[in-house]
């Protein structure tokens, strides 16, 4: 069984019923869902050097299986020397089949593989039920060959749920599998 069918089939399966039993929904509708996730990296380096972002949108392609689209400045700012509609990041949005499959490869594969790993931090939701945290570099993930690399960047990671409340989004992802920290709570 491949990455997607498998996190989803555990999604229908077993997370769907607990959450209905532990939010006391009536309705299967009601159950959070993840919607999608988004990847950016800012590439402010790209202001003087632009192979770099070049570089960044190939890793990123690489990473999220789909082409990411370039982000340029809204603005002009005289003291970064940032021009409005210079490159300076990319971003790319992953929905249904991409979704899962990447989000399987970052919760078995390239969140074990950060240096120094305690747990995502649970402090990162946003207040209606959406999860945002930072990899610092990319080499975390298995597709990116580490002598190809020219500089080392980092991206940030939004994952965006259905879930009214944090609380009901931290349920959501702890119980797909998602590392989190352990709470004072957890640990009695």
């Amino acid at each position: 069984m491949d990455n997607q069918q498998r996190l989803k089939t555990k999604y229908r399966e077993t997370v769907c019923p607990y959450l209905m039993e532990k939010f006391k929904y009536k309705s299967v509708m009601q159950v959070p869902k993840i919607e999608k996730i988004k990847l950016n990296v800012g590439m402010g380096e790209a202001i003087k050097e632009p192979k770099t972002l070049d570089a960044a949108v190939e890793e990123l392609t690489l990473i999220s299986g789909q082409k990411p689209a370039v982000s340029k400045a809204k603005r002009s700012v005289s003291n970064f020397k940032l021009r409005k509609g210079m490159k300076i990041g990319a971003h790319v949005t992953l929905r249904g089949v991409y979704m899962y499959e990447f989000l399987d490869r970052l919760i078995e594969i390239s969140i074990p593989r950060i240096r120094d790993f305690q747990g995502m931090p649970v402090e990162s939701f946003d207040g209606r039920g959406n999860y945002n945290f930072g990899i610092k570099e990319q080499t975390v993930f298995t597709e990116i060959k580490f002598d190809n690399i020219i500089r080392a960047n980092g991206l940030n990671v939004t994952i965006v749920t259905t879930a009214n409340t944090d609380e009901e989004a931290y349920e959501l992802l702890k119980s797909v599998g998602f590392p989190f920290k352990k709470t004072k709570t957890e640990d009695k």
